[in-house]
């Protein structure tokens, strides 16, 4: 077992991406969830309802608080973007507090306590998955959103580097849910930044997310 256990390295996985049970397909998590989520994954929330705002705010908190507080680690956190990819050793910051979150920060409780929650996306890691852009603006998926077919070719234009992103867009299935969702932003931009990968499983690695914030969900 000695023997065994020192072939094992603490950092990358013995088998990977279509070798690994996982795949090489990460799956979308959300947060916050529901108090019981074997009943369902709805978010049900009553605004005027102190304590009730307090569970989801607290929910999302508790998420967040790897990005908030100082890591446990000696990892060293910079500030990354389409032209500054991490350095070695160091991992790219995730600065939840800032105005590029706009509602949906923890002083303006994510939008629950004003009718407007937001919801937040992350994805589930795995070792050494590097993402397939959609690098030509003028070859998008038929059934990808107009809305989000738009945003791509205008930020093709700005900067096509920036279109290394994990593009994402929020949509009900059928007319009826759409109208029930109301509109949608994304902060700071909907999709997931390409620089934040591969994950190499460095100390103090933090995921990137995205906020999804519903402005004016029709209410029940």
């Amino acid at each position: 077992m000695k023997g065994l256990l020192s072939t094992i390295s603490d950092k990358e996985p013995t088998w990977q991406l279509d070798s690994s049970l996982i795949g090489t397909n990460p799956g979308l998590g959300f947060r916050p969830m529901p108090p019981n989520v074997e009943e369902g994954s709805l978010i049900w929330f009553v605004p005027s309802n102190e304590s009730n705002i307090k569970y989801w705010v607290d929910s999302i908190d508790e998420f967040l608080q790897v990005y908030t507080e100082p890591p446990k680690t000696k990892a060293v956190r910079q500030i990354c973007d389409y032209d500054t990819p991490p350095t070695e050793g160091k991992v790219c910051n995730v600065d939840v507090n800032s105005e590029a979150w706009g509602k949906c920060t923890k002083n303006k409780n994510y939008g629950y306590s004003s009718s407007s929650p937001c919801v937040f996306l992350k994805l589930n890691r795995i070792y050494g998955w590097v993402p397939e852009y959609y690098n030509d603006s003028n070859n998008l998926p038929e059934e990808m959103p107009n809305e989000l077919k738009s945003h791509i070719r205008r930020i093709a234009k700005i900067d096509k580097k920036q279109l290394n992103t994990i593009w994402v867009s929020c949509h009900g299935e059928g007319a009826v849910d759409n109208e029930s969702i109301g509109p949608v932003e994304y902060y700071p931009q909907p999709g997931f930044a390409g620089y934040y990968y591969p994950f190499l499983n460095d100390v103090g690695y933090l995921s990137p997310i995205v906020a999804v914030h519903f402005k004016r969900p029709a209410c029940k």
